[in-house]
């Protein structure tokens, strides 16, 4: 078996996310307490017990993911899985591709999570609130919606965002362009277009202030070449070169993440299953969809040891 192990992004979030992993392995603490050294915090807290608006700030969001992804992976590492004999690829949506790239050395713990409070705050900060959106449109086709977008844009920022799976794109940019594109898509046969509750427009043009600060951020930071390669979001491609990374990681900040083009490549190279390493099953179910790829979960601890026992 040829196995990827996936990294979830934001919109996997949940109060109590994590905790029964940090109660039943010391691996697990160890990872969320090196996170809270390192963000001079108690974010752990925020995590376990909410409450849920301090959760969902972004700049508390995209840590706090991490954390229990690789929260997750210290178990599995700690059990003997051995990342670079057993599985052959990492990736991970948006903010779950700096998980994936800790988890396969490129950064240490403490240093990616500073990278995802900087990149969280700076996101966070790029556009007033309120004067962005995005929305999910439903039963179209990339190229429809790309040109929806467009056409709804009339010289405002309205550009696809995220590219999860066929029939779900998601688009991004200034709020009155999104609703006018939402409303465009249902003329075009979307069969939903749903504005998202998200507290800013990512991975559009608006969000260039925060890709300069991450290019700052990440040109002082320490970066070792992954142990197996990362299918990168912008480009949908493996690479395992770090000063290509880092630029890649500036440039999705404002690029789209070509998930679906992601899940593509790796059934391509001979992948046949994704191990979504988090919370939630936001990605899990999205290849639920491709026959050619089988999808597993280490979130908790009932998970991580039916994925031990099937290895």
């Amino acid at each position: 078996m040829t196995r990827a192990l996936v990294f979830p992004g934001q919109g996997s979030q949940a109060v109590g996310m994590g905790k029964a992993l940090y109660d039943a392995f010391p691996a697990a603490k160890a990872v969320f307490d090196q996170i809270d050294e390192a963000l001079g915090e108690k974010l752990s807290d925020v995590i376990f017990d909410g409450p849920e608006d301090q959760l969902t700030l972004t700049a508390n969001t995209q840590p706090a993911l991490m954390a229990v992804s690789l929260a997750a992976f210290a178990v599995l590492s700690e059990r003997g899985f051995d990342l670079a004999s057993q599985a052959a690829y990492v990736a991970g949506h948006s903010l779950g591709e700096y998980s994936a790239l800790a988890a396969a050395g490129t950064f240490s713990v403490g240093d990616a999570a500073k990278l995802l409070r900087i990149r969280g705050s700076a996101m966070q900060a790029a556009v007033p609130v309120g004067e962005g959106a995005m929305a999910a449109l439903l039963g179209l086709d990339w190229d429809t919606a790309a040109a929806v977008a467009a056409e709804a844009a009339q010289g405002e920022v309205c550009t696809p965002a995220n590219d999860n799976v066929d029939g779900q794109v998601v688009i991004s940019g200034a709020k009155a362009a999104v609703e006018r594109a939402a409303e465009l898509a249902k003329e075009k046969g979307a069969k939903r277009a749903i504005m998202l509750a998200v507290s800013a427009p990512f991975h559009c043009a608006l969000m260039q202030p925060a890709a300069d600060a991450m290019a700052e951020a990440l040109a002082g930071a320490t970066m070792n070449a992954p142990v197996v390669p990362l299918i990168a979001n912008v480009t949908a491609t493996p690479t395992t070169d770090p000063d290509e990374i880092r630029k890649l990681l500036v440039e999705q900040v404002t690029g789209t993440v070509r998930w679906r083009e992601s899940v593509l490549k790796m059934v391509e190279l001979g992948v046949d299953q994704m191990v979504e390493v988090g919370a939630g099953k936001v990605l899990s179910g999205l290849v639920r969809r491709n026959p050619d790829i089988e999808g597993a979960n280490v979130g908790t601890p009932d998970e991580i040891e039916a994925f031990l026992a099937a290895l």
